[in-house]
């Protein structure tokens, strides 16, 4: 693979993007290799469906679209970003904070720190912010690609999975 590869798309601030948002990143790492059923897929999925709904929820109309970029160094780390046009950093509550919505900072954090990744929020020169996650590409994921990859190989030459 690749020492870098990347991909990004730019969606509108409408909620129908969050899920368009969370299938082209799962759709993107399940490309480069992750299987789709990993247990990083499924907390990407959420990371990204959690990034994407502040998107749209957060910036009050003044961010018409967002932008979901992916980024895999060298095999290594995962970066997931989700760049609006909103000057406002996200704020952080109080843990006795007792509400319905507005914990989904707190559930990437959570995420992201079990994952042994990190978070981290900056302004952009535009005058918006990119919120992102750094993740560990994990072994798991690796390891099934290999095997997905000699099973199709052997595919190829006709070994199939048969007895010999």
């Amino acid at each position: 693979m690749a020492d870098h590869l990347e991909a990004s798309v730019t969606l509108p601030s409408d909620p129908a993007s969050v899920s368009a948002a969370r299938a082209h990143v799962v759709g993107t790492l399940a490309e480069w290799g992750m299987p789709e059923d990993a247990d990083l897929s499924d907390t990407v999925r959420l990371i990204v469906s959690e990034l994407a709904t502040n998107a749209v929820q957060h910036t009050f109309g003044q961010s018409p679209t967002f932008t979901v970029d992916v980024v895999l160094v060298r095999d290594e780390r995962v970066h997931i970003g989700v760049t609006d046009s909103h000057p406002r950093f996200p704020k952080r509550l109080p843990a006795a904070v007792q509400q319905d919505n507005g914990r989904g900072l707190v559930i990437i954090r959570c995420l992201t720190a079990e994952c042994g990744g990190r978070l981290r929020i900056r302004p952009t020169r535009e005058g918006g912010k990119t919120v992102s996650v750094e993740l560990p590409w994990t072994v798991q994921a690796a390891e099934a690609v290999t095997a997905a990859g000699q099973q199709e190989q052997e595919a190829r030459r006709g070994g199939g999975a048969a007895v010999r």
